[in-house]
């Protein structure tokens, strides 16, 4: 098993670990289950942070690798450095917006969600 699947395998368990508590029901009253109301907000929570959260790993990643790869491009060839700088930040831009939708996507998740039940 390679480095990489191990540490996604490790932290999607960390993840499910982390939402355990979220999950968990209380007893009402006369000993019956929260509403299932309930359960919905609390998995709308963990899906905007599950959102949220890949969103950013990935756009973080991303981020990384462009820019690894225009400091590689320059140094090759450093006659080409406007051009590359260009479309650097042309892609910068692109990957932070997407970042920036997954945002705006959790949130108006939450704000839905949160809406109905308080």
């Amino acid at each position: 098993m390679s480095q990489r699947l191990k540490a996604l395998c490790l932290m999607a368990f960390g993840i499910a670990l982390m939402a355990l508590p979220a999950l968990a029901q209380e007893a009402g009253p006369a000993g019956e289950l929260a509403k299932p109301r309930a359960d919905l907000f609390k998995l709308s929570l963990i899906v905007g942070g599950a959102v949220i959260s890949l969103a950013v790993i990935a756009g973080a990643f991303c981020q990384s690798r462009a820019i690894c790869s225009a400091c590689d491009g320059i140094s090759r060839n450093p006659a080409g450095a406007p051009a590359i700088r260009g479309l650097l930040i042309l892609g910068l831009v692109l990957i932070e917006t997407l970042v920036i939708y997954a945002l705006l996507i959790t949130i108006i998740i939450l704000m839905v969600q949160w809406g109905k039940y308080v």
